[in-house]
């Protein structure tokens, strides 16, 4: 049986004690840690940036952790958070000036690479990177804030990028983020969802870490 994974977002995680929570959350279950770094230009909140990561891996924490750039500027920061620690870097692309440099840059210091679009952003930059990016990330909201409400469009979206996918036979792998919960979980992943990015449905119930991490996989069939 295939196996979906799940990313934390910490961007629900409790940042007053950020090493220990996401330990818990990891020990809970999650397969990986999604970083959202926000700058407050391209999206209206502000939130960590490279040093907050370094200071995770010097605290010990050695899973993989998925960087989502939602940056006006993206060159600068790929180099800073593959240097503090960074396995995927992840950014949208019309805030590279050039999308393959910044793709090739990512590559360059080691990293897994990946596209992020937004719910109305065009399929159309996927025409020309399928061969160098790693992970497609689809946003099922509006970036900039947790705990928003799934968009239902963003179904057929999903259901278009996993025919393109199949159709160029390649490895590259589907990522949701937003809204995601056990109402829609089963319906995203049969459209072809490969990770699954949840922050409020792990962190913010009334559950334990491993009560709701065991939820959602019940509910993915």
């Amino acid at each position: 049986m295939k196996k979906y994974l799940i990313a934390a977002s910490i961007l629900s995680a409790n940042f007053a004690c950020l090493g220990q929570d996401i330990n818990n959350v990891l020990t809970a279950g999650a397969d990986l840690i999604h970083f959202d770094v926000m700058d407050n230009h391209y999206v209206p909140n502000l939130t960590f940036g490279p040093m907050v990561l370094q200071s995770l891996r010097d605290y010990g924490i050695t899973s993989n952790i998925d960087v989502h750039l939602m940056t006006k500027s993206v060159d600068n920061l790929i180099i800073s958070f593959a240097k503090s620690g960074a396995n995927c870097i992840i950014f949208h692309p019309e805030n590279s000036y050039h999308i393959d440099r910044s793709l090739s840059l990512i590559k360059e210091y080691g990293c897994k690479a990946g596209l992020a679009l937004n719910p109305t952003t065009s399929l159309h930059y996927l025409d020309y990177t399928l061969d160098k990016i790693d992970i497609i990330l689809i946003m099922s909201v509006n970036p900039g804030f947790a705990g928003q409400l799934f968009l239902p469009f963003i179904y057929k979206k999903i259901k278009q990028v996993k025919n393109i996918l199949n159709h160029n036979n390649n490895n590259i792998l589907l990522s949701i983020d937003g809204g995601i919960n056990i109402n829609n979980i089963n319906k995203i992943v049969n459209y072809g969802a490969d990770i699954l990015v949840m922050g409020s449905a792990i962190f913010n119930n009334q559950h334990s870490y491993i009560k709701n991490i065991q939820l959602i996989r019940k509910y993915i069939k």
